[in-house]
């Protein structure tokens, strides 16, 4: 690719979603395609292969500090090439494993490659280069990630069909050396080496990006102020719920005693409806005040969770739930993604959410197993669904009073 990288907000995001798209897809929603195949080969239990997938949330989560850094301090392009690159290499290693040692060690070098080309880089990415748009640019970012699964669960079933695992392993490395590297290594030419870039006088994105008084402080500066641990809070708890109720969802639905066309609809109905949300957003907002619509979308997922507890499992107390936690999530990732920057600092998001890596990494691996832990077989997810609940309550009220102290100052 000869030509400049585009300039223009929109299409630089839209080609930065392409791997996205690919990278979500080939490594976080395969994971689960290739457990039966490599059970089966190493002798795996359900456990032991759920574990190198802990692992790679965890060495994602460690390196996410360090890639919010080099980001911050311009080095995105390095960051971002080199992760795509390092997934290929992991890809092709993976094809090659042998022992189940040889099988953690590739989802360890799977997770790090992860820290550096996930939405977490590429929202920090977005976050400098447009200081004035950037909360549009990460929801057009999010809107091919957000198919990840619906193109690559599909299309690597086929492959594994086709040519068996090691092979579409093959296929997915090719796609990350012939597609990720070059539009990483294209697009992310000429990064500025500080974000000190000034808002514009009309920019409602980040008010307080002027006239907070811990705006231009130090990272560590920013650890001593509510806001940061208060949106810390929201998102580790936020981050425990998403992650907990995918992983115990078709047998919640079962439990319920729904039919089978229901427990297979709902799933799949959620992640249409996330694209939905973040295409609502990216259309309505600018009619919206932004503070008004960070404060209010998180409450969608308490609410969908609601209509299960009072409503049952019946098909109608579903559907509610799944258009009002659909929405919800998919949404929630805008906010998530830019209250760091909004409420706390722009000039340092990279770091700043880079240290929210490994909490965010263990809340992810841990509330699976809570909910199971919480599961009985007398009451079944009732509890687990109280739980939940209580935590997105939890997550939703930090976020006020972080959001409310930070517009005071």
């Amino acid at each position: 690719m000869k030509h400049k990288p585009p300039s223009h907000m929109g299409l630089f995001s839209s080609w930065l979603s392409l791997p996205q798209l690919i990278t979500w897809g080939s490594v976080f929603y395969t994971f689960s395609l290739l457990m039966t195949p490599l059970e089966a080969e190493l002798g795996m239990s359900r456990a032991e292969s759920s574990l190198a997938f802990s692992m790679a949330l965890l060495a994602e989560g460690g390196m996410a500090y360090l890639m919010g850094r080099w980001i911050d301090q311009g080095r995105e392009r390095l960051v971002m090439t080199g992760g795509s690159l390092w997934i290929a290499v992991g890809l092709w290693a993976h094809s090659q494993v042998h022992s189940v040692a040889e099988f953690y060690a590739v989802w360890i070098w799977l997770g790090l490659g992860l820290a550096a080309t996930l939405y977490t880089p590429a929202f920090a990415v977005v976050t400098r280069r447009f200081p004035a748009d950037f909360r549009r640019a990460i929801i057009t970012l999010t809107f091919l990630g957000g198919l990840a699964s619906t193109v690559f669960i599909p299309l690597f079933s086929w492959w594994m069909d086709l040519w068996g695992w090691r092979q579409a392993l093959w296929a997915l490395a090719v796609l990350q050396l012939c597609i990720c590297v070059p539009v990483h290594a294209w697009l992310l030419q000429g990064a500025a080496a500080s974000s000190r870039t000034p808002a514009s006088p009309d920019d409602t994105s980040t008010p307080t990006a002027q006239t907070s008084p811990v705006a231009s402080a130090s990272v560590r500066g920013h650890l001593r102020h509510a806001p940061f641990w208060l949106l810390a809070l929201y998102m580790v708890l936020m981050m425990a719920v998403t992650s907990a109720l995918p992983a115990h969802m078709i047998a919640l639905l079962q439990e319920a005693g729904l039919s089978p066309a229901w427990v297979m609809a709902i799933p799949a109905a959620i992640g249409v409806i996330q694209v939905v949300g973040r295409w609502v957003l990216f259309v309505f907002e600018r009619y919206w005040s932004v503070h008004t619509a960070n404060r209010w979308i998180p409450t969608l997922i308490p609410m969908g969770l609601m209509a299960l507890l009072i409503g049952g499992f019946n098909p109608v107390a579903s559907l509610v739930f799944v258009v009002l936690y659909g929405l919800g999530n998919g949404m929630n990732t805008i906010v998530k993604g830019t209250a760091m920057a909004q409420y706390v600092s722009r000039e340092h998001v990279g770091q700043l959410n880079g240290l929210m890596g490994l909490p965010i990494a263990l809340a992810r691996a841990a509330a699976p197993l809570v909910l199971g832990l919480l599961w009985s077989p007398a009451k079944g997810y009732a509890l687990a669904l109280w739980w939940l609940l209580a935590c997105s309550l939890l997550g939703v009220f930090a976020l006020w009073q972080a959001q409310s102290r930070a517009l005071r100052n």
